[in-house]
């Protein structure tokens, strides 16, 4: 099903080559007709290598294989596939995975244990494995060091649009860059999303550092958004440092020396993140939703939740009405400490309610026009505390309902 580009798409930015790192993709026909639907990367000896997965009871056989690899803290290879999830499918799924780990493992030739995995699309159908082996070989040989855009496409679904994102921070003094692709769209909600995302540098970290720079990054980004409130069974978030830049040797602790290391990535992971609620299933609007005044941060971070997967809240934003009573509902369901007659709203920094009411002499002509574009802010202030909470959502509009229900079609 070909989908119109997201009205909210950013374009694919040049992402520049990272030392240590040869990726690119093929078609091997798992699902998809035409298109790319394998994507490899290779990765210099002595990798390290940091993952954060979905906390979904149900994931898929990818996700079980990388939690066992992660162990390791080593990584040579990295495979996805798109079209099938290899989810809810038994020892089947798992043999397809060690295979595919197997087949990659011989054509970089390292451990099985060094290859990563990662599987999005349809559950519950067996992967056709062989497919996907068959085209490895071909696709070894032609790994670039440049093929960033053909893997940023290659692991699309339901996208409207590729995804990436790169900087450069800093280690004592050297350069180092960090550059990341994602692919997501619905199945969207924290811990993590229905999304893939995979993240490289050639910084020089051991994995326990990587692994602590990674979680932090991904709490205040791809655990701050939200399509539709589903938590995929496939969310695979993979941080990898080649080792090839020339920088300061970095203390067990990391400290000080990371800090700017630890700002730009989560500036990628923040801006992959965003980028994935902008193309998420129909979406028309980015919404930011801003609580402050709470009892505290994880507080004002659930009621801001509770706000952006309301389906009330979404498809009056969709439908482009100023209805502030449905978030003053969303706060009162979210299970969190509030009080009414101490709650203030805000659309597009016009202020609608204060302290429980409307706000005397409240003109609605600015929110509306605000209502029009394709950014939307929301804040609430709960005037209890001084916790507060930033997360991102979309709309929801009946391009949603066209895409899932006929997903597998």
């Amino acid at each position: 099903m070909a989908l119109p580009v997201s009205p909210l798409a950013v374009p694919l930015p040049d992402l520049p080559e990272i030392p240590g790192v040869r990726l690119g993709a093929a078609a091997a026909g798992i699902r998809y007709k035409g298109r790319n639907d394998v994507v490899m990367a290779e990765f210099a000896a002595g990798t390290t290598v940091a993952g954060v997965f979905t906390r979904n009871k149900c994931p898929g056989a990818p996700v079980d294989w990388d939690r066992a690899a992660l162990a390791s803290g080593r990584a040579r290879a990295l495979v996805v596939n798109a079209g099938n999830a290899n989810v809810f499918t038994g020892k089947a799924g798992a043999e397809a995975a060690r295979l595919t780990a197997v087949a990659a493992s011989v054509l970089v030739g390292g451990p099985v244990k060094q290859v990563f995995l990662a599987s999005t699309g349809v559950i519950g159908e067996q992967l056709p494995h062989e497919r996907l082996t068959d085209a490895l070989p071909a696709l070894h040989e032609a790994l670039s060091p440049h093929g960033w855009d053909a893997a940023a496409r290659g692991i699309m679904t339901t996208d409207t649009f590729p995804k990436g994102a790169t900087r450069v921070a800093k280690i004592g003094g050297a350069e180092v860059r960090i550059s990341g692709i994602a692919k997501g769209s619905g199945m969207i909600a924290p811990d993590m999303a229905t999304m893939l995302c995979f993240v490289f540098t050639d910084a020089k970290l051991p994995a326990p550092l990587l692994q602590d720079a990674l979680s932090r990054s991904v709490e205040a980004s791809f655990n701050a958004t939200t399509v539709d409130s589903d938590t995929s069974t496939s969310d695979t978030v993979l941080l990898f440092a080649t080792g090839q830049a020339e920088h300061a040797k970095i203390p067990r602790v990391g400290g000080r020396i990371l800090r700017d290391f630890q700002i730009k990535l989560a500036e990628v992971l923040h801006d992959l993140a965003l980028q994935v609620v902008r193309d998420g299933e129909g979406a028309q609007k980015l919404i930011r939703i801003d609580v402050i005044g709470a009892v505290s941060g994880k507080s004002a971070k659930r009621v801001a939740m509770a706000i952006a997967n309301s389906p009330l809240v979404k498809t009056a934003i969709a439908g482009e009405d100023a209805n502030w009573g449905r978030i003053v509902m969303a706060v009162g369901k979210a299970g969190e400490p509030a009080d009414r007659d101490k709650l203030g709203v805000a659309i597009g920094g016009v202020w609608m309610a204060r302290e429980g009411s409307v706000v005397e002499g409240y003109d609605e002509a600015p929110v509306v026009a605000h209502m029009k574009g394709h950014e939307i802010e929301i804040t609430v202030d709960l005037g209890l505390g001084r916790g507060k909470a930033t997360v991102w959502t979309c709309d929801l509009t009946h391009g949603y309902i066209d895409i899932n229900g006929s997903y597998r079609s």
